[in-house]
Parts: C-alpha cells; sequence; structure tokens
C-alpha cells in the first residue's frame, strides 16, 4: 500500500500512522508523507470505484462552497487486491459537541448557498458593466447531480430533473421500493406505495423549493469537530430540498437543540414541515430495509400508513 501511495501522490516517503477507523460500508487508515497526512477509505466491493467518485465529486461541490468543513479529497484509486480506495486529507477529528450550534449555522449556510447565487446572477443581470474577472458560479435550477453518488453502497439516481416532487418519488423512492420488490416481493409495501404516491404533491402545495446543495447521509456518524469548528464527511450530496438533510439527522439522534435552533433561525420551518420530514424519512428507513434487511420493513410501513391517512 506504502509503495502504491507513493508512486500515485507523488511522495518520496509514506508511512501508515496507527489511526484507524471504519463505518458500516468502508475501512480507513492514515498514512504520513512528506506532503502531510491522508486518509485512506478502502472497500473490496466491484462497485466502490462508482462510490467513491460520488463521494469525491460531493466533498469537492461542497468544499467549493466555503460553508462547513469536509475533509479535502485527492484521488481514488484502485485498491491493491481488488476494490478501490478514496485518498483524503487527514483531519483530526472528535465527537460533535461545542460546535453543535455552529454546524446548525453552517449547514443553513451551505443550503442556502445556491440560492444567494441565484439572487446575486439576478442583481448583476440588472446592473449595466459588471466587474469582470470572477471565477462564474452558476446557478443551479434543477434538482439532481452530475454524477452517481451512493447512500451506503447502494446507487443514487441523480438525472436532473425540474420539478423536486417529480425527483423524490421516481429517483429516491421508487428506486428503493424495486429492490424491496426484487427481494421479497413485498405486496404491502407496493400497496402503501401505490396509495401514497398520489398524496406527495398535496405535501408541497404553496411551496416553493429552490435546489440546495445536500450532504445527503447526515446523520450523527458522519459529522465531528476539531478545535476550530465542525466537520462533515462521508457525503451523498446532490441539488435537492433542504428539509430532506435533517431526515436522517432526527432518526438516529446526534444533534442536539442547539444545532436545530440555529439551523431554523437561518432556514424557518415552512407550514406542513413535520408531515414532508416523515416522507424524507421513508426513503433512509428503505434504504436501510434494503442494506441491512427486514427489521426497517416496520418502520416503512407504518411511516407509509401514517402519512398516507
Amino acid at each position: 500500500m506504502e509503495e502504491l501511495l507513493k508512486r500515485e501522490l507523488g511522495c518520496a516517503c509514506v508511512k501508515a500512522s496507527g489511526h484507524s477507523g471504519g463505518g458500516c460500508i468502508s475501512q480507513g487508515q492514515s498514512y504520513d508523507t512528506d506532503t502531510g497526512r491522508v486518509f485512506v477509505k478502502v472497500n473490496s466491493k466491484a462497485e466502490a470505484k462508482r462510490m467513491f467518485e460520488g463521494e469525491m465529486a460531493s466533498l469537492t461541490a461542497i468544499l467549493k462552497t466555503d460553508t462547513v468543513k469536509v475533509p479535502k479529497p485527492i484521488k481514488v484509486l484502485d485498491a491493491p487486491g481488488g476494490g478501490s480506495m478514496l485518498v483524503m486529507e487527514h483531519l483530526d477529528m472528535r465527537y460533535l459537541s461545542s460546535h453543535a450550534a455552529k454546524l446548525g449555522t453552517q449547514l443553513a449556510d451551505l443550503h442556502l448557498e445556491n440560492k444567494k447565487r441565484g439572487e446575486v446572477l439576478l442583481k448583476e443581470a440588472s446592473t449595466v458593466g459588471k466587474g469582470g474577472g470572477q471565477e462564474e458560479q452558476l446557478f443551479v435550477n434543477q434538482f439532481g447531480f452530475d454524477v452517481v453518488t451512493c447512500c451506503g453502497y447502494l446507487p443514487q439516481v441523480n438525472d436532473w430533473q425540474k420539478d423536486w416532487v417529480t425527483f423524490y418519488a421516481q429517483q429516491r423512492i421508487q428506486p428503493q421500493i424495486d429492490m424491496v420488490e426484487k427481494k421479497s416481493g413485498d405486496r404491502e409495501a407496493l400497496e402503501l406505495w401505490s396509495a401514497l404516491q398520489l398524496k406527495i404533491p398535496d405535501f408541497f402545495r404553496d411551496l416553493e423549493i429552490i435546489p440546495s446543495l445536500l450532504h445527503g447521509d447526515l446523520w450523527g456518524g458522519n459529522v465531528a469537530e476539531d478545535s476550530f469548528g465542525p466537520i462533515i464527511f462521508d457525503p451523498a450530496s446532490f441539488y435537492g430540498h433542504s428539509e430532506y438533510e435533517l431526515a436522517i439527522a432526527g432518526m438516529f439522534g446526534g444533534f442536539s437543540s442547539s444545532f436545530y435552533s440555529a439551523y431554523h433561525s437561518k432556514i424557518p420551518k415552512a407550514p406542513g414541515f413535520e408531515k414532508r420530514l416523515k416522507l424524507y424519512q421513508l426513503f433512509h428507513y428503505l434504504n436501510h430495509w434494503n442494506h441491512f434487511g427486514s427489521g426497517y420493513r416496520g418502520s416503512s410501513l407504518n411511516i407509509m400508513r401514517n402519512i398516507t391517512q
């Protein structure tokens, strides 16, 4: 591994540092190099390259917003013995505690960044002789992402769509339902989804949704802090509805009231927020069902029952 990293990163010296980590999907190891410490995530699955390329694109997109700290991605490489690996900047991270409110503020800034970009472009369009020389940051007016990203190891359909309701129903929930059907042929899930599909547009009546760049998998295990502030990592990004971000955040704990207060002081809850939050949690329960088995079946069906009534 050290020789591979030396060659690919153009380093004279690479040595394993003893720092390691990992989650449900991949394993990681830190290495000291003559150009700084790096963290290497490794996954032996055949589809790992697509997963890591999506993660690298996600980290790059968040980094460009200059709103919330993420590890700087460096390179996706073929792993020795098969699979793939993602090399990124090593960050010394600890459990999120003292910077929870700051994360709420910075996450809201991330979600508002595209909207602000649109407002700037509108202002510039009405200004004669605007100054040039700045890198053009384009306003994104659709929902999706340029590459496939994975929530866990399952790919997400990120084809661009003008309409958020269509995007969410067809490109988030439907693929998960299709996987459930393929694996178990669960008739109750299919019937509940058929009924829910008809009601989804009602949840979004009179709501204007401007695409926000999302982390996409923001649960307590994917946030941390250092002495300077909060850090988020392991993203599965796309441009979507800002409320979607808070769905998995509320499912497994890890976020304090100060985080939510700071976030909602910048992005207040819109009417119907709680019901839409349940709709967004449905994706994550179905995704867990497809990753980890039928232990998540009951939660998935209960949400569909409750919000269809």
